[in-house]
C-alpha cells in the first residue's frame, strides 16, 4: 500500500478550540501528537482476526439458557 492510500483511509480531523487563541503552529502541532497516538492506540486495540475456539467452547454455548431479563430481581426463586 502506499502513502496515498494510507492518506485516504485516515478521516479528516475536526478540531474546535473552545478556550484560549493557540497560533496555527500550535494547533498543528496538537493535531499531529493527537493523531499519532490516536492511531497507536488503535492499531494495539484491535483483536486478531484468527480467534481459535475450542469445540467445548463452541457446544457449550448451546447448553445456557437466555436469561429472562422481564423477570427483573424480583423473579429469584433459588
Amino acid at each position: 500500500m502506499s502513502d496515498a492510500d494510507d492518506a485516504r483511509d485516515i478521516p479528516p480531523v475536526v478540531v474546535e478550540v473552545v478556550r484560549g487563541a493557540p497560533t496555527e503552529e500550535e494547533l498543528a502541532a496538537a493535531i499531529v501528537v493527537v493523531s499519532e497516538e490516536y492511531a497507536r492506540e488503535a492499531a494495539s486495540a484491535t483483536v486478531p482476526d484468527d480467534i481459535v475456539r475450542s469445540r467445548w467452547e463452541l457446544h457449550a454455548r448451546g447448553l445456557r439458557t437466555p436469561l429472562n431479563r422481564a423477570a427483573g430481581w424480583n423473579g429469584f426463586t433459588g
